[in-house]
């Protein structure tokens, strides 16, 4: 997913999606799940030299990504689509003064509990070994930019460090996930449950566990039948309820809460063994998948409400 705070952000975007042609190679990217140049070329009646164009165009925006892959003696040209849905906010009047943003890496958890198949990874090397659920209390794992479990939970302590006199109105963390399956598979359904300070909030399920095609970031040490990006999420808990990409997933409130400047903030990720979809999880940073940032957290804050001569 895409998020799109302003519309001023998103113009190069809305530009290139200004063209039916564009439209059309997205659509066919999508119903097929990757075509060549040349079997684009040839649905859309149009010259290669033509669809060049209009493949860059959608590459700069990221709406599609280029992989080469090897075919009989020679590589060719594949085009895939990058996201599976945009958010555009076209009403944000936020104050920006009003927010403060901070970024875990997938290693920072404070508290784990999983069991495989399972494993961990920096960006150079894998720590430890796959399927061993001990080293995830390696040294080592404060560097991972990818984990991945069978079923259990991680979490998170996030960094509150508001200024004094602030309530907590709105938290949203934006990270990229997926299922967690034997090798890889497409259609992999996994109850993705999120909690915070031990309370359950809500839940998503991903579709599966994507590896046909080689993740923008992965690294090319990484192994090509193995995980290689999942879908970028926002989740968001504010006083309307919590919500995943902007669909509201549960009643669960930031006010069942009542946090503020010096209140601990704890985020669990967790698949439990009681879960209709028990697919597992796969949770992204900087250096693998699609997108180019770990767990990116961002707080909405207000001061206290101050209490007049009447109610003191």
């Amino acid at each position: 997913m895409l998020h799109i705070k302003t519309i001023e952000e998103g113009l190069d975007i809305f530009k290139a999606l200004g063209s039916e042609v564009r439209i059309s190679i997205i659509k066919l990217l999508t119903e097929s799940g990757g075509m060549s140049m040349n079997e684009l070329a040839t649905q859309l009646n149009i010259t290669n030299g033509a669809l060049t164009n209009h493949i860059k165009k959608l590459e700069e925006c990221h709406l599609i990504t280029v992989v080469n892959e090897t075919h009989g003696h020679g590589n060719i040209k594949k085009c895939v689509t990058q996201l599976d849905k945009i958010l555009v906010e076209v009403n944000n009047k936020e104050d920006l003064k009003n927010i403060y943003e901070t970024e875990i890496r997938v290693g920072q958890y404070s508290d784990y509990e999983i069991y495989p198949t399972c494993g961990l990874a920096t960006a150079h090397h894998l720590v430890g070994e796959v399927d061993d659920s001990r080293f995830f209390g390696h040294s080592d794992r404060f560097n991972a930019e990818i984990l991945w479990f069978t079923r259990g939970h991680v979490e998170y302590i996030i960094p509150n460090l508001l200024p004094r006199n602030q309530k907590i109105d709105q938290i949203s963390l934006s990270v990229e996930l997926g299922s967690e399956a034997p090798g890889i598979n497409e259609i992999w359904p996994s109850d993705i449950n999120f909690h915070l300070n031990g309370k359950w909030i809500g839940m998503w399920t991903s579709p599966g566990d994507f590896g046909e095609v080689k993740g923008i970031f992965t690294p090319d040490w990484w192994f090509p039948n193995w995980n290689q990006y999942g879908l970028l999420k926002l989740i968001t808990i504010n006083n309307k309820g919590t919500f995943v990409d902007g669909l509201k997933v549960s009643d669960m409130t930031i006010n069942h809460f009542d946090m503020d400047y010096q209140s601990p903030i704890k985020f669990r990720f967790s698949v439990p063994e009681d879960a209709e979809h028990v697919g597992g999880l796969t949770i992204y940073g900087k250096s693998f998948g699609n997108y180019n940032h770990d767990i990116n957290v961002r707080i909405h804050y207000s001061p206290f409400a101050q209490k007049n001569e009447s109610e003191a």
